[in-house]
């Protein structure tokens, strides 16, 4: 048996609360619908965070491969100045 029904909506929420004296204490019975507008918030805000860490994962990977290219320069800067100092050892040791 019911003794009372309350319906309340606020266009997003839609609550229902149903109210019986038949137990001892009363029962009350809230159900309450939402439009699952947060849902499609909470599953776009995830989309969104998913591609920043594959963004900044990508950008890492940019980062590693640039600073490899520029060890490697080096060292090659490093090796053509080893040859132009022995270059210029055997060019010291002609003219003396």
């Amino acid at each position: 048996m019911v003794d009372r029904v309350v319906e309340r909506t606020d266009g997003t929420t839609s609550e229902r609360v149903t109210e019986t004296a038949s137990a001892p204490a009363g029962t009350v019975v809230i159900e309450r619908r939402g439009s699952g507008a947060g849902l499609l918030i909470g599953l776009a805000i995830l989309i969104l965070v998913v591609v920043g860490a594959l963004y900044l994962v990508n950008q890492n990977n940019r980062e590693n491969v640039k600073a490899d290219a520029i060890s490697e320069a080096a060292k090659d800067v490093g090796g053509a100045a080893k040859d132009v100092g022995g270059a210029a050892k055997d060019a010291a040791k002609k003219i003396e």
